[in-house]
C-alpha cells in the first residue's frame, strides 16, 4: 500500500440505540473513518471475529450483555471507549480499571466524540512505536551515509532514485558493510520518513521467535504466549521493515512473507483474521540469492518480489579514500558521547588508508573504539595505539641481532630498513605500516640509505 494513500483507520460501534447508531456511523464516515456497526453483543462478537479494529465503542448495556464486562476481552483486540446514558464517576473509573481509554455519556456531543476517537487512535500508535523510538533514541548509532568517494556517490544517487517510491528493495553488500544504514537512508528518502523504521534479523531469530516477531501473535499460539502481542509490520504502520539477512530465512517463512508481498494481508501466530500491511519491505543479505534461487534454497517468486531494485554496497577495500573521513567521524561521536576530546594523527591515517578492511565499516568502528581506548588520556591516535591490523596478508617476522659495539640510531634503523627490504612479500605500504611511519616518510629514509657499509661491525645473528 502506498504511503501516498494512508489506510483509514477502521472503527466498530456496537450499541443498542439504533437511531444513535446510525447517526455516530454516519458522522465518523464523514470525518474519514472507516466504520462497522452492530445493535447486539452477539453481532458485534461476530464482527471482531472477522475484523481487527484500531478502536472500538462499546455501549455500556446491551440487550445480550453488559458491555463493561465485556471490555478485557476486546481491549486486547483494539482501545475501547465506552458509551453509557447512565454515567456516573463509579461506573467511568470501573471501565478504566477494565481497560477502556475513554467514557462518554449520551447524549453524545459530535465534537467531543471526534476528540476522543482521534485521541484513542494517536495512542494506539504512540504506544506502538514507543519501544522503536526508545532503542532508537538509546542505541547511539548514527544514521548518516559518511563518504565522499566515487562509490559512494552512485550509492546517493540510487537512494535518491528508489527512496521516494514505494517499491521492495534488496540490499546487497558483505557483512560489515553497513546495509541497515543504507536501508534506513532509503527510508529517510521516502514518504514514509515520519512513520518507524523498524529492523528485524533473519539470522538469529528460531523459525518461531521470528515469525511471532514480524507478524506477531494471539494468546495461547504457543507455550508461554499469556497476551496477544503485535508484530513488527504492525509496529511499523506507514513506515519501513527492514529484514536483515533474508538469505537465512527458512522455506515456510519464505512462502508467508511472499503472501504478504502480494496480497499486502498477514496473519499473526495463531490468529485467524487478516491485517493489512501498510508498510514498505526492505531486505538485505551477504549472500547470492540468485545462486540460491537457482540450487532451489531461496523461492524463485520471492526473489524476483524483493529484487524490483537492487542497491549493492561495495567493499570498504574499494573506497579506501572513505576510511579517514569514517574514522574522523566514527571519533567524532565516540568524543560526543563521552565528552573526550582526540584526533588521529596523519601518520595513523595514513596507516589506516591503506589498510584492506576485510571486515569493513564495522571492523574499522571496532578499531577506532580500541585505538581511542588505548590512547587513554593522549589527545592524539597514533600508529601505536592501532592494534590488530594484519599486514595485508604478510606472514610476522622477528629479527633479532647481536654487535660488537654499541650501536647507533642511525645503525639500527640502517640494518632494520635493509631487513624490510630484503623481504619480497612486504610492500611498500606494508613497511611503512611496520615502521609506524607514512609511506612519504618511507621514501624519504629509503632515499637516505648508505649505500655500503653501514656501522660496518653490524652482524645480524638470526632472521626467522
Amino acid at each position: 500500500m502506498s504511503a501516498k494513500t494512508e489506510r483509514k483507520p477502521s472503527l466498530l460501534l456496537i450499541d443498542d440505540d439504533a437511531t444513535l447508531n446510525r447517526l455516530v456511523t454516519a458522522y465518523l464516515a464523514r470525518c474519514g473513518y472507516t466504520i462497522a456497526s452492530a445493535t447486539t453483543w452477539s453481532a458485534g462478537e461476530d464482527l471482531l471475529s472477522r475484523m481487527e479494529p484500531d478502536l472500538t465503542l462499546l455501549d455500556m448495556r446491551l440487550p445480550d450483555a453488559e458491555g463493561i464486562e465485556k471490555v478485557p476481552a476486546i481491549s486486547e483486540i483494539s482501545p475501547v471507549i465506552m458509551l453509557t446514558a447512565f454515567g456516573s464517576i463509579d461506573l467511568a473509573v470501573k471501565a478504566i480499571k477494565l481497560g477502556a481509554v475513554d467514557f462518554l455519556t449520551k447524549p453524545i456531543n459530535p465534537d467531543v466524540l471526534e476528540i476522543a476517537v482521534s485521541r484513542a487512535l494517536n495512542t494506539r500508535m504512540m504506544r506502538r512505536s514507543f519501544e522503536y523510538y526508545r532503542e532508537k533514541a538509546n542505541s547511539g548509532q548514527s544514521n548518516t551515509l559518511v563518504g565522499r568517494s566515487a562509490a559512494m556517490g552512485r550509492l546517493r544517487r540510487m537512494i535518491g532514485i528508489v527512496g521516494p517510491s514505494d517499491t521492495t528493495v534488496l540490499i546487497l553488500g558483505e557483512s560489515g558493510v553497513g546495509k541497515e544504514l543504507v536501508a534506513a537512508a532509503v527510508h529517510q528518502a521516502s514518504e514514509r520518513a515520519s512513520k518507524a523504521f523498524v529492523a528485524v534479523d533473519c539470522a538469529t531469530l528460531h523459525e518461531n521467535l521470528f515469525e511471532s516477531a514480524l507478524f506477531g501473535h494471539e494468546r495461547g499460539a504457543f507455550t508461554g504466549a499469556d497476551r496477544r502481542k503485535e508484530g513488527l509490520i504492525e509496529v511499523a504502520e506507514g513506515g519501513t521493515v527492514f529484514l536483515d539477512e533474508i538469505g537465512e530465512m527458512s522455506g515456510p517463512l519464505q512462502a508467508k512473507l511472499l503472501r504478504v508481498l502480494e496480497t499486502g494481508r498477514f496473519r499473526r501466530l495463531g490468529g485467524v483474521r487478516d491485517l493489512t500491511a501498510n508498510v514498505r519491505f526492505v531486505a538485505a543479505t551477504n549472500r547470492d540469492l540468485d545462486a540460491m534461487r537457482r540450487e532451489g534454497s531461496f523461492r524463485e517468486d520471492l526473489f524476483y518480489r524483493l529484487s524490483a531494485f537492487i542497491l549493492e554496497i561495495p567493499p570498504l577495500r574499494e573506497r579506501l579514500d572513505d576510511v579517514p573521513l569514517l574514522a574522523e567521524h566514527f571519533l567524532a561521536r565516540r568524543d560526543f558521547n563521552r565528552q573526550e576530546a582526540k584526533r588521529w594523527s596523519t601518520s595513523a591515517l595514513e596507516m589506516i588508508a591503506s589498510y584492506h578492511w576485510p571486515g569493513n565499516v564495522r571492523e574499522l568502528r571496532n578499531l577506532v573504539e580500541r585505538a581511542a581506548l588505548v590512547a587513554g588520556h593522549a589527545s592524539e591516535i597514533r600508529p601505536a595505539h592501532i592494534t590488530g591490523l594484519s599486514l595485508g596478508g604478510a606472514v610476522r617476522k622477528v629479527y633479532s641481532f647481536s654487535f660488537d659495539h654499541l650501536p647507533t640510531i642511525e645503525g639500527l634503523t640502517e640494518l632494520y630498513m635493509e631487513q624490510l627490504c630484503a623481504d619480497p612479500s612486504l610492500s611498500r605500504a606494508d613497511m611503512a605500516r611496520i615502521l609506524g611511519i607514512s609511506e612519504r616518510s618511507l621514501y624519504r629514509l629509503l632515499g637516505n640509505r648508505r649505500t655500503a657499509g653501514g656501522d660496518g661491525n653490524i652482524v645480524p645473528a638470526a632472521t626467522t
